[in-house]
């Protein structure tokens, strides 16, 4: 049986996205995983993961959406839980709205 497109944002994507903005909090904005986990609404562990590829394993490698990233990513830091879920929400539309999904790279774990 075939994914729904839901379904592969919710498996791929998010985890994706969550990945990307967790090792931005960690590794330029220096924050803990603690922290970075309250930001983000997720376990200390999550982040853990995150952080060593055991989840969201693919990269991104679409320039545009990297930049988005970075810009939710600093949001999400000014603002926190505010602004967590209006910010997820434009990145998935972005990769829905510009079919972006295909465009993350399996191959390389970070």
């Amino acid at each position: 049986m075939n994914q729904t497109p839901c379904e592969y944002i919710l498996w791929n994507v998010l985890p994706v996205i969550r990945k990307e903005i967790a090792v931005r909090m960690v590794n330029n904005y220096s924050l803990s995983k603690t922290e970075t986990a309250k930001k983000l609404g997720i376990s200390p562990a999550a982040v853990s993961q995150y952080l060593s590829g055991k989840r969201g394993k693919m990269n991104v490698i679409n320039k545009q959406i990297i930049k988005e990233i970075n810009i939710s990513t600093e949001k999400i830091i000014q603002l926190g839980d505010e602004i967590l879920i209006s910010e997820i929400c434009r990145l998935c539309s972005i990769f829905t709205s510009k079919n972006l999904s295909p465009q993350l790279n399996k191959g390389d774990n970070r």
